[in-house]
């Protein structure tokens, strides 16, 4: 195996490293690579001080010119800063309805079109109102007694 084809195998690796890690880092030095063995596939290059110039010269230049741009396809959609963040205990004192049976104190319930997993000491079922009493992080506190304003 000659070192143009380690360094085609080390870029394909490096981007396929990014689907487990989406910082989009990894996938510009994937690309680096892949264009440093094609280099020297075709005989354009050959001496290893210049093999590591060109992979360092172009990752960098890749990764802070273009990352920007190709962040949101690999990571998704993210808050926007203009948005205003959750505030749960705004919740306390909803009213929800039962979405599943509550076993052993545990079920589900849907506040505000969105189904939250919730505990309570009541005995609720399917279709049934109940009370938001606490917010327990991605857990609700029900009760099918309305709480005190």
């Amino acid at each position: 195996m000659n070192i143009a084809t380690l360094w085609i195998i080390a870029g394909i690796v490096l981007i396929l490293s990014e689907l487990l890690a989406t910082s989009v880092v990894a996938v510009f030095f994937g690309i680096a690579a892949i264009v440093v063995g094609l280099l020297l596939n075709f005989g354009v290059i050959e001496s290893y001080s210049v093999q590591f110039l060109i992979f360092g010269v172009l990752s960098l230049l890749l990764l802070f010119s273009v990352r920007g741009r190709f962040k949101s396809w690999f990571v998704g959609y993210t808050a926007d800063s203009n948005e205003q963040p959750s505030c749960f205990s705004e919740d306390i004192g909803s009213r929800v309805i039962v979405h599943t049976d509550f076993v052993q104190g545990a079920g589900r319930v849907v506040l505000n079109g969105v189904q939250w997993d919730a505990e309570s000491t009541d005995a609720l079922k399917a279709g049934d109102v109940a009370w938001v009493v606490a917010n327990h992080g991605i857990k609700l506190q029900v009760s099918a007694a309305k709480p005190d304003a």
